[in-house]
């Protein structure tokens, strides 16, 4: 695997630890897909750094259990701020 994309890897995880962030907001943070995201801190991250890729499991965990929540909350300001 090339060394940037590591790095990137790395970075990406520790962003999504340090600030709870949803692979939506690291993707625009980084400038790559979502899916690039995810293989990164999904796949490769294992290979590279296994105990910083369970800790990235953890928060996307914990985001993937709240996300319908966030998405009732979207939508409830879309309609208040519709009016």
């Amino acid at each position: 695997m090339k060394e940037y994309i590591e790095e990137r890897a790395i970075d990406i995880a520790n962003y999504i630890i340090e600030y709870n962030a949803t692979v939506r907001q690291a993707a625009k943070k980084f400038g790559v897909s979502k899916s690039t995201v995810h293989m990164d801190v999904a796949e490769r991250l294992q290979y590279i750094n296994p105990s910083l890729a369970a800790e990235v499991r953890k928060v996307l965990d914990k985001n993937k259990e709240e996300r319908h929540v966030r998405g009732g909350m979207a939508t409830r300001e879309k309609y208040l701020n519709h009016k």
